[in-house]
Parts: structure tokens; C-alpha cells; sequence
């Protein structure tokens, strides 16, 4: 019996993953929850087979709870299902430990190809995508800026990009004021950008505002 737990703040979308879930698999338990911290604390005290996780929770972003995952299970496979453009986010996760990367609007038709695959010992990516990261990666052309900046840079890259103020981010992110200041000006340095107007202008103008 396979078990399987769902990190995703929407119950509507939650329960969706499940009934495909459930609908495929004839003996599969999954548990569920919408909260990062809660999700490292269930993976912490439970022996699951496979997390599906959102990138957009409400506490933790999912990037961040999958390095965290890493830590106390490191072999535990991990399948990224979110919102998030698959051009911003699929490499992104799997070079911080995801076995896979699923687009929600994709869900529907290939959830349980992805985990089949993935409960196999093998990776998944949307066979486009694939194609055209091989593309990316033997292109002789130069990566956009922002592919420079970790984690935790991006994604508040991305909330200045959706107008949210340094204090709405501190806050958010549990950081003081002075953390975002510095990480205001990383972003700014690696991006190439002075003031925080361009570096508005940099997320929108390449579609990387949360």
C-alpha cells in the first residue's frame, strides 16, 4: 500500500488530487494538508512514499519545504504541482530535490502518469517542457539575469513584482526589514537593475510577479 500525502492550500484542488488519486490507485492512503511547517512535521513523523507538493502555501514557500524534506528524508520523492509557470519553476524545483513537476492545469490528464513514474524511481517532467529545456541547455544564448538568483531571491523578486511593500514581505516571510533590504539589493545586483521601480519593471516585464 502506497501512502501519499497532498500539500495544497486549496481544499477544491486538494481534493481533485485525491479522488484522481484514489481513482487509480486500489490501495492508497493519502493524508492531506495546506500549511509548509505542518507538512515537515507530518513528513518528520511519517513513513510516506510520495509528497505532492504546491509551490504557493500560505506559511512556507514550497521551495523552501522542499529543502527542508531533503534534510530529514532525503530519499523521499517529491512531486512539485503548482500554479507556477513550468518555465520559471520546473528547474528550479528539481535542482532543489523534486523528482517531478507537474503544471495544476495539467493534473487532470497527467497526475497519475507523473506519480506511476515517479513511484517507479524515475523523474518526471511534461514531455514539452523536457524538450525544450534540452533546448535551453544546449542553446549557445545567454540565460536571463534573474536565472542567477536562489530560491528565496526569486521568490521575493516575484513580490515586488505583485506590488507588495518591504513591510508585506517581511511579514509574510517572517524576516525583518532589513533582511528584505538585503535582499533587495542582491536582486537588484545580479539582475543588473537600480531602485526598486526597476526591479519592479524587470518581474513584470518578464512575467515574474507572484
Amino acid at each position: 500500500m502506497d501512502r501519499i500525502i497532498i500539500a495544497d492550500d486549496h481544499p477544491i484542488v486538494s481534493r481533485g488530487l485525491k479522488e484522481i488519486l484514489q481513482d487509480a490507485f486500489s490501495q492508497v492512503t493519502i493524508d492531506e494538508t495546506g500549511r509548509g511547517y505542518e507538512l515537515i512535521e507530518m513528513v518528520g513523523k511519517n513513513d510516506y512514499d510520495l509528497v505532492l507538493l504546491d509551490i504557493l502555501l500560505p506559511d512556507l514557500n514550497g521551495l523552501e519545504a522542499l529543502k527542508k524534506i531533503r534534510k530529514i528524508r532525503p530519499k523521499l520523492p517529491v512531486l512539485v504541482v503548482s500554479v507556477c509557470p513550468e518555465e520559471h519553476y520546473a528547474i528550479r524545483a528539481i535542482r532543489t530535490g523534486a523528482q517531478g513537476y507537474l503544471a495544476k492545469q495539467s493534473a487532470s490528464d497527467e497526475l497519475v502518469r507523473a506519480v506511476r513514474k515517479i513511484l517507479s524511481g524515475k523523474r518526471y517532467v511534461n514531455p514539452a517542457f523536457a524538450v525544450q529545456m534540452i533546448i535551453d541547455f544546449e542553446s549557445e544564448d545567454e540565460k536571463p539575469a534573474h536565472e542567477k538568483l536562489s530560491n528565496r531571491e526569486f521568490q521575493i523578486m516575484q513580490m515586488f513584482g505583485a506590488g507588495k511593500t518591504m513591510k508585506d514581505i517581511a511579514s509574510e516571510l517572517h524576516l525583518s526589514i532589513n533582511s528584505i533590504r538585503t535582499y533587495r539589493a542582491r536582486i537588484m545586483g545580479k539582475i543588473g537593475v537600480k531602485g526598486t521601480e526597476k526591479l519592479i519593471r524587470y518581474a513584470i516585464d518578464h512575467n515574474l510577479s507572484e
